[in-house]
């Protein structure tokens, strides 16, 4: 493997071994990131790369699209039966993507939609103004009861009440509780807004039935293809609405739901799709689809539960005091601790997280209070509450000893002996 690239370009060669060694011989914890299989790489790095096939299935503006038809046909049939769901576009080549044609399906460039804040757990594409959610919409933020650090239903519907947004999104990228899904259809209903549900750190957990779906109350859903569903780095877009219910007045002409969706992909956001990626997805739609995967986002939730009961027991504050899913974010405000760096100290000492803003962050983005911890990585290599316990341990060492060299130099020593009981990748010689 990698022969015709260790003679040609041995720069890159050098780079994606010495990655190869850091994800083997580190402690990934961020929570959007796992490790695919093999398989799933396989896929990735096949012929699929060569071909063009603008379109769908079927309905190609190239020729020669018989067998990319095939493993796009398979994605979407897997990923339906994965969630239960009537409709699959797999062709998004990323979450935000996803998001994009989402909104423009059922919504106009200057209208109102609502999005978590940033600050309270939300992503990019639910309204920042840095992003073209916030650009091409009229954003209105909804956030978290101070109290309970969980999401305030009774304030978004005050405010959707007197914002009346054409759509709701719900989902977030730091979020670690159940999101009521049911809750927030009620409060659509009322104002007559569309609920869009972004799953991407959850998706996962959705499919094994760990975290309630949202397909019975939103319009749209729509998701990455890595985070806890452990595939290649996508997107994808789901809707159980069928028939006329959804005849959108910024189509050329009526449409489904699921056709206006399609239209909204390609051609309306997006060219030629990434077929290795559609295939890479395919096999992971696969192996999510085996028993073995919902033993799998249990784990991942003991785990988080294990980890964050040993943070907080050493003293740390965590959002909400506590998780429900895969994800804990810590608020290192009380301790006078920046997410910055704390992130920094712990990826000298092997542990991989990211810093991240905590609800009412009085410090920059690029600095910010928290950091955000996530397990399905090391879920992934088969580490379980045993080795959580262990780790909050070990971040419980760094965070107290910030600049001791000679702590953070013990717990790097503790990281590698862990990550050789655990393997993971063949590092390339």
């Amino acid at each position: 493997m990698f022969h015709h690239l260790k003679s040609f370009d041995p720069d890159i060669y050098a780079a994606i071994r010495e990655e190869t060694r850091r994800q083997s011989d580190t402690l990934e914890m961020i929570a959007s990131e796992n490790f695919v299989s093999p398989a799933v790489l396989e896929a990735l790095g096949s012929v699929m790369t060569n071909k063009y096939a603008e379109g769908y299935p079927k309905a190609r503006y190239y020729g020669g699209c018989d067998f990319v038809d095939n493993a796009e046909s398979l994605a979407r049939e897997r990923v339906k039966q994965l969630f239960d769901c009537k409709h699959a576009n797999v062709q998004p080549h990323s979450g935000s993507q996803a998001n994009m044609a989402a909104y423009l399906t059922l919504a106009k460039p200057g209208d109102t939609i609502m999005g978590m804040h940033l600050d309270h757990g939300g992503h990019l594409t639910h309204g920042s103004g840095v992003n073209f959610s916030g650009r091409l919409f009229k954003a209105v933020p909804y956030g978290l009861n101070p109290a309970t650090g969980r999401i305030d239903y009774d304030a978004m519907w005050k405010l959707a009440k007197e914002y009346k947004p054409k759509i709701i999104v719900t989902g977030a990228s730091a979020y670690p509780r159940i999101i009521d899904f049911a809750k927030v259809r009620q409060i659509a209903d009322d104002v007559g807004a569309y609920h869009i549900a972004d799953i991407a750190h959850i998706a996962g957990l959705v499919a094994a039935g760990l975290h309630p779906s949202p397909l019975p109350f939103a319009a749209i859903v729509t998701s990455t293809t890595h985070k806890t569903l452990r595939g290649p780095r996508g997107g994808l877009i789901l809707t159980d609405v069928e028939g006329g219910e959804f005849l959108l007045e910024n189509m050329p002409k009526p449409k489904t739901l699921a056709e206006a969706i399609d239209a909204w992909v390609f051609p309306g956001t997006q060219g030629g799709p990434l077929m290795h990626c559609i295939a890479a997805k395919a096999v992971a739609f696969k192996e999510a689809l085996q028993p073995t995967f919902k033993i799998y986002q249990q784990q991942i939730v003991k785990n988080a539960a294990a980890l964050a009961e040993t943070l907080m027991s050493g003293g740390f504050k965590l959002v909400s005091d506590g998780t429900d899913n895969h994800l804990m974010l810590m608020d290192l405000a009380p301790k006078g601790l920046t997410g910055k760096a704390a992130s920094a100290a712990l990826e000298k000492a092997g542990i991989t997280v990211n810093k991240n803003m905590v609800p009412g962050d009085p410090q920059k983005p690029f600095v910010t209070s928290g950091v955000r911890i996530g397990t399905p990585a090391l879920t992934t290599r088969g580490m379980k509450e045993a080795e959580m316990r262990l780790i909050g341990r070990m971040f419980i060492g760094v965070l107290n000893n910030l600049k001791n060299e000679a702590v953070i130099a013990r717990v790097r020593g503790e990281v590698g002996e862990l990550s050789k009981q655990f393997p993971l990748y063949d590092v390339p010689k």
